[in-house]
């Protein structure tokens, strides 16, 4: 009995050791996609997609990406094995499946986009996972169906703070031609796991299959909403983040990359409301995109700068003492928030119109003037 406890003991130790000696910063976990763009019928793009390329492609911009393991699938017929951030972070080949097919349609007498999955990649399984590295953050984002009720428990065990995107939980696919749908969390197989998720983001759309009120009294709940910026929701008070203009493109990808500027913004030490600013900013970069934005670091420089400055000033962002997470307003929120304005102002500068048009050859998917 007692060699028992002294097993235990000793694996409990060891544990901690591994923690202390191997521990990595984030680990992402969902799919590449290739994304179809349709407007009333005829293709406008075709690009790389699923929410694992924009958040890789703004942790790049910010210099993050080697503190970074990203975990995706893709099948033999994989179309951008030789893009940049495909080289960066290597996709999984599925031999027996495809990659993930979606394709968006736009129409100019409807507001919304009709998006259905035409083919899915295998799911990522908890054995895809790394074993050699705990994290200190990371992110469940499946797109396509991907993520399984046993990869987010073991993404509970694997990191200290992770953070799930909620259509890699409520998405259905319909069997006969793949329109994207939506079911309650409370009636998922997830929602048992949902107690230990740290933060949740969803979109407004999204947010009607939540019972906000009850998942904001054990994380933190991000509902991003266009014009309207993001509205924050916990235990102990509620706030709203402020949008930047864009023209809007392409809508698909902005909720990703709202969620790779706000976990860089925790992986650097800023306090909540600051990290979902900087989510807001790159969400706007993203909608005046088709596809995964190009997004320069150096012309991003200036962001960087201000980051480590905020970071410095941080007492109790996420990278925090005693688990304290920060909701407070910080001081200089409003000086961030100018400085973010002034860089997207800067970047749609230098091109030939607001942020950046479709690429030559291509039609407008949208032209809304939204802020984001």
């Amino acid at each position: 009995m007692r060699e028992e406890e002294d097993e235990k003991e000793d694996l409990l130790v060891s544990g901690k050791e591994m923690r202390e000696e191997k521990e990595e910063e984030l680990l992402v976990v969902g799919n590449y996609c290739h994304d179809v763009l349709f407007r009333d019928g005829l293709v406008v793009g075709e690009t790389l997609g699923g929410a694992a390329s924009f958040i890789s492609q703004v942790l790049e911009s910010l210099y993050l990406s080697s503190k970074t393991t990203i975990v995706a699938k893709v099948g033999p017929n994989f179309a951008y094995s030789s893009s940049p951030l495909s080289l960066l972070h290597p996709p999984v080949i599925a031999s027996s499946s495809l990659t993930t097919l979606f394709h968006a349609h736009f129409f100019n007498d409807q507001p919304d986009r009709t998006l259905r999955r035409i083919c899915a990649c295998d799911p990522i399984s908890p054995s895809d996972l790394p074993t050699s590295s705990l994290y200190d953050f990371g992110m469940a984002v499946g797109v396509g169906g991907e993520t399984t009720v046993e990869t987010l428990a073991r993404m509970l065990d694997l990191c200290d703070t992770v953070l799930v995107d909620v259509q890699a939980l409520i998405r259905t696919f319909d069997p006969v031609d793949g329109a994207v749908q939506l079911i309650s969390l409370s009636s998922t197989p997830f929602f048992s796991l949902i107690s230990r998720v740290q933060f949740l983001k969803t979109s407004a759309e999204e947010s009607r299959y939540l019972d906000i009120e009850e998942l904001r009294r054990g994380g933190c709940v991000i509902v991003t909403d266009g014009a309207e910026g993001c509205h924050v929701y916990w235990r102990e008070g509620e706030f709203q983040v402020p949008a930047f203009r864009a023209v809007e493109v392409d809508p698909t990808g902005a909720g990703d990359s709202f969620l790779g500027g706000f976990v860089a913004g925790l992986v650097c030490g800023l306090s909540v409301r600051d990290a979902a600013l900087l989510g807001n900013f790159f969400g706007a970069l993203t909608v005046s995109h088709i596809g995964v934005p190009e997004l320069d670091p150096v012309k991003l420089q200036r962001v960087k700068d201000e980051i480590e400055k905020r970071s410095a000033r941080c007492i109790n962002g996420c990278k925090r003492k005693e688990g304290v997470t920060d909701f407070g307003k910080s001081v200089g929120f409003e000086e961030f928030r100018a400085v973010l304005a002034e860089v997207a102002l800067d970047i749609s500068g230098r091109q030939n119109g607001p942020f950046n048009p479709p690429s030559q050859g291509m039609e407008l998917v949208g032209n809304l003037k939204r802020e984001w």
